[in-house]
């Protein structure tokens, strides 16, 4: 036998197609293909995974160099000063914890990850700078949680968008930064901006669009009416949505425009955008069509609102935004009715109905059943012009015998309505009604209020809940008041609730272990409580 002399090179034999063979032998089984390596029966198996072996390490050693791949470029500085060393443990335990479970219960450990968010924002005001090492478990969570990921962004600064460029499960934090740069383009920097227009991604184009609008109207508007034409239907739609942010009457001109595209969904939002301009020439014209069908019947005693709704919808009313054809269930006269009155400015009402206010117009009789339809269109209009007089007239007060308002008609509607009324009036509402109605309708209207609840409110929500436990009512219902209680009751409240931590006795009718479960529930609560305050001191400490 010649042996190969070490000073001659070495050659790794071509290709043989061995692999695929032994991969289809494993895939079918030794017992319907035979392996390519002489083995039958019973040695197959055994014989194909000696096979692979070796094959892998023929293939492994065949390898070439290849040149040593070019190193990123290292991360951008972050200039904003480090965490606290408290409040930095205290992410890594917000990030990491979760809260322990018993028997499918909560416990008394509080919903760390819940708590995240309000960290992140204090964190931010504070304009402190994150931890390197904690940056990637940031993005896993904000990659999760929509919710998040604004505020993780800003906290995360640069580097999050260096990682993102290396990461294909980050890359979120490009789409949220026009350019996928540190910042937005600046409002000098008009070759940026114009570049990243023309050549980015569409979510680029979208924040770049969003950020423009935010600090200069007139320029964001300018940028999307330059290629306007050029844009794909369901692009135009994101863009037009944008000018919601610093809408202006200098949009009016654009958005007159944009009642005659090809789309419907565009035509649609424009009319939508018009009508909330209530000096714009849309407005006017839905003005005109409403008064022509709601009047006041001064011969009744009282008067009456009388209705006439359309009986077509023309060419006109289509442009203007008007939906043609009614969703299932619905009437076409009292589809058309809505969508006129709902866009037609709210300062036409009191003129056309006796020079009355808005809280004498919405307890005015309504003839022939159209009550319902009328005042469901002027809480839609209230919410779409951010009349808070209005709302607060069809909001009625919070300790009505009913639970709804003269012209709300669902829970959704009083919450949007709720959403035209600066935050402390808000709040006073939301506490008159807890206090009247009790919790179990309240839990969508607390989601509109400010947070930390203020003190009436906080103090309303904690009674209605002792009231509950005193009661024997079946506590699980009320875990998510008890939730949103944890993140959003002011902590100084945590004083008041010692009080409720002992298991009470339970009457004859209560749900079993529904002491049990109450006194628990209060425990979280007051533990949450005191941890938020922790969580403040440890970000203001120097």
């Amino acid at each position: 036998m010649t042996r190969t002399p070490a000073t001659e090179p070495i050659t790794v034999p071509p290709e043989s197609g061995l692999w695929d063979d032994l991969v289809t032998s494993a895939l079918l089984g030794t017992d319907r293909r035979t392996p390519p390596v002489g083995a039958h029966g019973r040695h197959a198996p055994a014989a194909l995974l000696d096979a692979a072996a070796a094959e892998t390490v023929r293939r492994r050693a065949g390898l070439r160099p290849a040149p040593a791949a070019r190193l990123p470029e290292p991360a951008p500085e972050d200039p904003r000063p480090p965490l606290p060393t408290a409040a930095a443990h205290r992410l890594t335990t917000l990030l990491t914890d979760r809260p322990g479970t018993a028997g499918g219960r909560r416990g008394t450990a509080p919903d760390l990850m819940e708590l995240l968010p309000q960290w992140l924002a204090a964190a931010n005001a504070h304009g402190y700078a994150a931890p390197p090492q904690m940056v990637p478990a940031l993005l896993d969570a904000a990659r999760g949680r929509t919710d998040l990921r604004p505020a993780a962004l800003a906290f995360a600064g640069p580097l999050a968008l260096w990682l993102a460029r290396l990461n294909p499960d980050w890359r979120f934090a490009l789409r949220a930064t026009p350019g996928g740069g540190s910042a937005a383009p600046g409002p000098d920097e008009t070759e940026r901006v114009r570049q990243l227009w023309d050549e980015g991604l569409f979510a680029e184009r979208v924040a770049l669009l969003t950020s423009l609008r935010a600090r200069d109207p007139g320029a964001a508007r300018a940028l999307l009416t330059s290629t306007w034409a050029t844009e794909r239907a369901e692009d135009r739609l994101m863009f037009l949505d944008s000018l919601r942010t610093g809408l202006e009457p200098a949009d009016e001109p654009f958005l007159e425009q944009a009642l005659t595209d090809r789309s419907r969904n565009v035509r649609a939002t424009a009319a939508e955008l018009l009508s909330a301009l209530p000096e714009s020439a849309l407005a006017a014209r839905m003005a005109a069509r409403a008064a022509t069908c709601v009047s006041l019947d001064r011969a009744s005693d009282p008067p009456v609102i009388t209705v006439e709704a359309p009986h077509e919808c023309d060419a006109a009313m289509e442009r203007d935004g008007v939906a043609p054809h009614p969703p299932s269930g619905r009437g076409e006269r009292a589809w058309w009715l809505g969508q006129l009155v709902e866009a037609a400015p709210l300062g036409t009402w009191p003129a056309r109905l006796g020079g009355r206010t808005p809280e004498e117009i919405v307890t005015l009789p309504v003839a022939d059943d159209w009550h319902a339809d009328l005042q469901a269109a002027w809480c839609r209009a209230a919410v779409r012009q951010r009349d808070a007089a209005w709302a607060r007239a069809l909001l009625g007060p919070p300790t009505a015998p009913e639970a709804g308002g003269p012209g709300a008609v669902s829970l959704a509607e009083r919450a949007k309505l709720l959403g035209t009324l600066r935050a402390v009036e808000r709040a006073e509402w939301v506490a008159g009604f807890i206090a009247t109605h009790g919790l179990s309708e309240a839990f969508q209207l607390l989601g509109m209020c400010a947070v930390p609840w203020a003190p009436p409110l906080g103090r309303a929500v904690v009674d209605a809940l002792n009231i509950a436990r005193d009661a024997g009512s079946y506590p699980w219902s009320f875990s998510g008041v008890m939730g949103l209680a944890e993140r959003c009751l002011d902590p100084s409240e945590a004083g008041r609730l010692d009080g409720l931590l002992a298991i009470p006795d339970e009457p004859e009718d209560a749900s079993p272990g529904a002491g049990g479960y109450w006194a628990e529930a209060f425990q979280r609560l007051v533990t949450t409580l005191r941890l938020r305050v922790a969580m403040t001191e440890e970000l203001e400490a120097v």
